[in-house]
């Protein structure tokens, strides 16, 4: 193609994003750091004008389109493949010096991650309860166990700050033996809800656990690590999330966890003494 016909693709799909947009032409222009009439000229000017690399980046990020799609070298208007990378899924591994999750935690320290589980938390398991929680896994005991071992030492660290939140009838549940955990005698639920009193009431309040209602909210399992990525734990696999603007959305659904909890952090070790009880 000559210039002017990548011109005329460009004006066309930049007038599409325009409108798709729903924005007026003066906030779509401010949204790409360009004002209004330099916008106009784009869209409507005459010659084979194109914009400046920056406007046609910034075109590209803020509404998920490929550089190849808005200069018409390409009929995908997918995301670019620096996009593309934003997800990614991760395995498990089978040993603590192989495990992702090792290595997320590192990147992320000193910074906050708040933690949706799957069950009950890893760091607040003993050892019995993880065995029978991952019986059906690929992951040995004794990786296991290291793995919830360095969980719970992270969590000690004084530059630790962590907040996980679930719903109450899950630990309701475990404490009346019902669903997955019928198989669990009485006396080990009884010595896991010991058992994480205790370590609540250690680790708090770098380690602060919320309860809201399971049946007023939904969550899948993920963990946010700082602002560097989320990982949701699908059964032995991660899906990566790892594009500013999903990990800022999936931040503000856990902070809205935690505003309707129903049980907070400096209440939890009681309400599980309870249960014990």
């Amino acid at each position: 193609m000559d210039r002017r016909e990548t011109s005329d693709i460009f004006r066309a799909r930049l007038g599409e994003l325009q409108r798709q947009s729903g924005l007026r032409q003066s906030a779509f222009a401010a949204e790409l750091g360009i004002d209004r009439s330099a916008l106009s000229q784009l869209l409507g000017g005459a010659g084979a004008r194109l914009p400046r690399a920056d406007t046609l980046v910034a075109l590209a990020r803020t509404h998920q389109v490929s550089v190849d799609w808005l200069l018409g070298l390409s009929e995908d208007r997918g995301v670019t493949s620096e996009t593309r990378d934003m997800l990614e899924i991760a395995g498990g591994a089978d040993s603590l010096d192989r495990s992702p999750l090792v290595k997320w935690h590192e990147e992320a320290r000193g910074t906050k991650i708040r933690y949706v589980p799957a069950g009950l938390p890893d760091l607040l398991r003993d050892g019995p309860i993880a065995q029978y929680e991952h019986r059906a896994t690929v992951v040995q005991e004794a990786t296991q166990e290291l793995q919830d071992g360095y969980r719970r030492d992270y969590a000690r660290l004084p530059e630790t700050d962590m907040e996980v939140a679930m719903p109450l009838q899950t630990l309701q549940s475990f404490a009346a033996g019902h669903g997955i955990w019928s198989g669990l005698a009485r006396d080990q639920r009884q010595g896991q809800l010991d058992h994480m009193e205790q370590l609540l009431r250690e680790l708090y309040p770098g380690f602060r656990l919320y309860l809201f209602d399971g049946s007023a909210r939904f969550s899948m399992p993920y963990t946010i690590f700082g602002y560097q990525r989320v990982a949701i734990y699908a059964g032995e696999i991660y899906l990566l999330l790892n594009a500013t603007h999903t990990i800022t959305t999936m931040v503000g659904h856990f902070d809205n966890l935690v505003r309707a909890a129903e049980v907070h952090a400096h209440e939890v070790a009681d309400f599980v003494s309870n249960l014990a009880r």
